[in-house]
C-alpha cells in the first residue's frame, strides 16, 4: 500500500513580502515558487539564494518533499528572504529534529525567527519618518 501523503504549511515574511510554504510528501522533490520551478525561478542570485536554505540540510526525507510557494507583495528580494523563511520552517516543523533546529540557527539567526524590521510610521512635521523641512538662514 502506498503511504498517506503528509502535508505541512508555513509562512515567512520580510519588509511587506508573505510567503506561503506546502510541504507535501511523498513527492517528487520539486520546488515551486509562484508556479514556477526553482530551476527557473529570476533573478539568478534569488535562486541561490533559496537553494542554500535546501542544501543546507542533508535529510533523506527532505529529498523526497515537494514544496510549493505562494508569495505576494514587496519586491524580488524582499518575496526571496520571505520564501527563505517559509521553506526553513516548513522543513523544521516536518522532519522536527533539534539538530535541524540548531543547523538553521548557527546559519542564519533569521531563518526561522523572521525579521522584526518594518517600516517606522511617519512622525510630525515632515512628509516621511526622519524627513523634515530644511531651513537656511543666510
Amino acid at each position: 500500500m502506498s503511504e498517506k501523503t503528509k502535508y505541512v504549511q508555513s509562512s515567512g515574511k520580510r519588509k511587506s513580502a508573505i510567503a506561503r510554504a506546502v510541504l507535501s510528501y511523498p513527492a517528487k522533490g520539486q520546488i515551486k515558487i509562484n508556479n514556477v520551478p526553482l530551476d527557473f525561478y529570476e533573478p539568478e542570485i534569488a535562486r541561490y539564494r533559496i537553494q542554500e536554505v535546501i542544501e543546507l540540510i542533508n535529510h533523506p526525507k527532505v529529498e523526497k518533499c515537494d514544496i510549493e510557494v505562494v508569495v505576494k507583495g514587496g519586491g524580488k528580494m524582499s518575496q526571496t528572504g520571505a520564501v527563505r523563511i517559509a521553506i526553513a520552517k516548513s522543513i523544521n516543523k516536518f522532519v522536527g529534529t533539534k539538530t535541524i533546529e540548531k543547523t538553521f540557527r548557527e546559519y542564519d539567526e533569521a531563518l526561522l525567527s523572521g525579521d522584526s524590521r518594518r517600516i517606522e510610521p511617519k512622525h510630525f512635521g515632515g512628509k516621511k519618518a526622519r524627513a523634515r523641512r530644511q531651513k537656511s538662514f543666510r
